[in-house]
């Protein structure tokens, strides 16, 4: 259903059932571990998601392979071992794993059935590495959304980053579908269009879509190379994917000139939760117009840099600090209209954790708490 504004906003109680003293993740899901160039010259990748540590590599025929990082004898990081066609030797006591977890060969005595590790699927797509971290039987590439944009983009027109942020990751995700903090903590290169824009926000299937529309505006200085001289109709939409995968569509023409295909910008904000307060967010920027000037990409780069690395992610750092907490509801917080996205798309996502749960039939017992909707 279509709300035509955030003015009918409320603040209703519903029951939610989230984990008791255990951070509740989705589990049949894609999460993001890297970029493809992170593999590139043979690198193996080793990063914490959903508080697992995970190691992915390359076997010599170029397949993606990604193991739980950690050697059940003396548990060293398996990372830190050699990579060979068969799989990665533990660099402790030498003990070699296969792609698919199990031991190849132990050189202290015979192999036992405790001698494995997890092996979880693992698949390339859209310039990215993507490990799916629920039941192996259960992974389905067409379950992660379309992000075709950035395989149609030039390569000299994508920006890609990768910020680690010490700040939870739902928390992360509320950045992005609350633009109206632009107008404040980035007055000088994104904001002074959003807190007046006409806003709206919908469902569309599993994903939730958050809209804007500032008519008639002077551009913010991000979008002066687009529209250089007066006033400007700028187009910016937020759709979420569980569980915390955004794409951000943007574009700006002069006042009343119509949009078209080709003015759209798309950025890909996808926010991997590492642990209950600390996030791997990954950023990749493209556009559909002026692909061939590196000046304009010098220019967005310097942008996007200002506004998320030396911007954003001080400012979700120190919140988490303050809160003390990864749990936003524990601190009962005061919800305005802008809210609204934000809200939706964490009572959406809680609904989905339970609801896996019950299907899965394992895990820590739920009990019932209450947050607004």
């Amino acid at each position: 259903m279509r709300v035509a504004d955030f003015e009918s906003f409320e603040q209703p109680a519903v029951p939610i059932k989230p984990l008791e003293n255990v951070m509740t993740w989705l589990r049949q899901s894609w999460y993001q571990i890297g970029w493809s160039t992170d593999l590139e010259g043979g690198q193996r990748l080793a990063r914490t998601i959903l508080e697992e540590p995970i190691v992915v590599f390359r076997s010599g025929d170029g397949q993606l392979h990604a193991l739980f990082d950690r050697c059940p004898h003396r548990f060293a990081p398996l990372s830190r071992g050699t990579i060979s066609e068969r799989g990665i030797t533990c660099g402790y006591h030498g003990l070699s794993f296969g792609k698919d977890g199990h031991c190849l060969d132990n050189p202290h005595g015979p192999i036992t059935s405790r001698m494995r590790v997890r092996a979880y699927p693992v698949m390339e797509r859209h310039t990215a590495i993507w490990v799916w971290m629920g039941d192996a039987e259960k992974a389905d590439p067409s379950a992660l959304p379309d992000l075709s944009f950035i395989d149609e983009t030039p390569a000299a027109a994508q920006i890609h980053m990768y910020m680690p942020t010490k700040a939870n990751y739902e928390l992360a995700a509320d950045n992005i579908l609350d633009l109206s903090h632009t107008d404040y903590l980035h007055p000088t290169s994104l904001g002074g269009i959003m807190t007046g824009s006409k806003a709206s926000i919908w469902e569309e299937g599993d994903a939730l879509v958050s809209e804007w529309q500032a008519t008639a505006c002077d551009p913010p200085p991000a979008y002066k190379p687009i529209v250089p001289t007066g006033k400007a109709d700028i187009w910016t939409q937020v759709r979420w994917h569980a569980p915390a995968l955004m794409v951000l569509g943007t574009s700006a023409k002069p006042t009343g000139v119509p949009r078209e295909r080709a003015d759209e910008a798309y950025t890909l904000h996808n926010m991997v939760p590492e642990t209950s307060t600390t996030t791997h967010y990954f950023v990749c920027n493209t556009r559909r117009f002026m692909l061939d000037s590196a000046e304009f990409s010098e220019l967005l780069r310097g942008a996007i840099t200002g506004a998320f690395q030396d911007e954003d992610k001080p400012m979700l750092e120190d919140q988490q600090l303050r809160m003390g907490t990864p749990d936003l509801w524990e601190l009962d917080p005061l919800l305005l209209k802008v809210d609204a996205g934000a809200v939706r798309v964490r009572r959406k996502l809680a609904a989905m954790i339970v609801a896996e749960q019950g299907e899965g039939g394992a895990g820590p017992v739920l009990e019932e708490k209450t947050i607004p909707v």
